[in-house]
C-alpha cells in the first residue's frame, strides 16, 4: 500500500536535502523521494547511501529518482521516474519484484502509458504553478477530468504547490494522496496536519460506506 503522503526533499545543497529528510521523518514521513538533481552518479550514491540510513533508522520508505543502479544496489524501497528516462517495463526486469516503481506525468496520456506499463504509482503534476514549473499547470479541474477519464485503481498522487488548505479539494477530484516539498520543507509540523487531513478523509468514507 502506498502512503497517501510523500515528502519530496528540497535543499540548495545535499547536506540540506539530508537535514530536511531527516527532520520529515522525525516528524512523521511514511515516504520521502530523495529528489537531488544535476549530481553525478558517484555522488548521488553517496547522498543516497545518508538516506537510506536516515530513513532506516525511522522505519520511513525511501524512493530515489532515476538512478535505478543506485536503487537496487541500496535496497531502496524504489524509484521514481520523470516522463523521460527509463521505460518502467524495462526497468522492472533491472530491479527487486518487491521495489515500487513511480513515475511524474502531466496529461492523460501519460498515465495511459504509465499504467499500461504497470507503474506503482503516478504522480500527477503540477497541481498549482512553482518556480520550477515548466508543464502545463492542471488544478483542480485539470486533475478532476483526468481521473475521472482514467478510471484506475494505480494510485495517483497529486503534486506541485500543493499546502494543507487544498488538500480536502484535491482528494475530492478522487486523487489518492499528495506530494509535497515546499510546504513541509518551511515547518515540518505541517506533516503532521498533512497526514490528519488525509487520513480524516479515509476515515470519512470508511464510516459513510458502512450507513
Amino acid at each position: 500500500m502506498i502512503p497517501k503522503l510523500h515528502y519530496i526533499s528540497q535543499g540548495n545543497s545535499p547536506k540540506e536535502h539530508l537535514d530536511h529528510i531527516q527532520k520529515a521523518c522525525a516528524s512523521g514521513a511514511e515516504l520521502v523521494v530523495l529528489d537531488l538533481q544535476d549530481s553525478s552518479e558517484k555522488k548521488y550514491l553517496k547522498i543516497a547511501k545518508q538516506a537510506r540510513e536516515i530513513t532506516a533508522h525511522f522505519q520511513t520508505r525511501l524512493m530515489i529518482s532515476a538512478h535505478y543502479k543506485i536503487a537496487k544496489d541500496l535496497k531502496v524501497d524504489g524509484i521514481h521516474l520523470d516522463e523521460t528516462t527509463l521505460c518502467p517495463t524495462t526497468l522492472r526486469k533491472e530491479l527487486f519484484s518487491w521495489q515500487l516503481i513511480g513515475a511524474t506525468a502531466n496529461a492523460l496520456q501519460d498515465c495511459e502509458t504509465f499504467i499500461e506499463k504497470e507503474v506503482d504509482y503516478i504522480y500527477l503534476a503540477p497541481f498549482s504553478a512553482t518556480e520550477d514549473t515548466q508543464s502545463t499547470v492542471l488544478g483542480l479541474n485539470g486533475f478532476t477530468a483526468i481521473l475521472e477519464a482514467l478510471q484506475t485503481e494505480t494510485p495517483i498522487i497529486g503534486v506541485g504547490g500543493i499546502t494543507t488548505t487544498d488538500v480536502k479539494a484535491i482528494l475530492e477530484t478522487g486523487v489518492s494522496g499528495v506530494g509535497v516539498s515546499e510546504q513541509i520543507t518551511q515547518d515540518f509540523n505541517t506533516i503532521k496536519i498533512f497526514n490528519q487531513l488525509l487520513t480524516g478523509s479515509s476515515t470519512e468514507e470508511q464510516r459513510h460506506s458502512f450507513l
